[in-house]
């Protein structure tokens, strides 16, 4: 037998219904290559209405909601760290083009005032 295979919802669910219909387990596990105990779990899941549409659904849905919520920290963690890099670059050195010298200072621009 293959060890760790996934079974769909409907699988468990037509597995457990054969052997509620009268099936034996020894039979259902040989033909559809499971273990035994693994068939007599699903039919108890089946009992209790775990394979239910419903409860597949609201499978779905929670795992839906917990992936938004990772995205979610994920854009938060993102927005901080753009606006700590944008702090950076208002709060860091000059670039290295401008002058840095006091004596220096900017360059003039000739007035036309002076010219005549």
């Amino acid at each position: 037998m293959a060890r760790h295979r996934s079974h769909s919802v409907a699988f468990k669910r037509q597995v457990a219904q054969e052997y509620l219909s009268g099936e034996t387990l020894h039979g259902l596990a040989k033909r559809h290559d499971l273990s035994r105990n693994l068939v007599r779990v699903w039919v108890q899941k089946y009992e209790t209405g775990a394979f239910d549409d419903d409860a597949a659904a609201a499978d779905t849905i929670q795992a839906y909601e917990a992936r938004i919520a990772a995205l979610e920290r994920l854009v938060g963690r993102q927005a901080l760290e753009l606006e700590f890099l944008k702090g950076a670059l208002r709060n860091g050195p000059p670039p290295r083009s401008a002058p840095t010298s006091v004596i220096t200072g900017p360059a003039a621009s000739p007035s036309l005032r002076d010219a005549s």
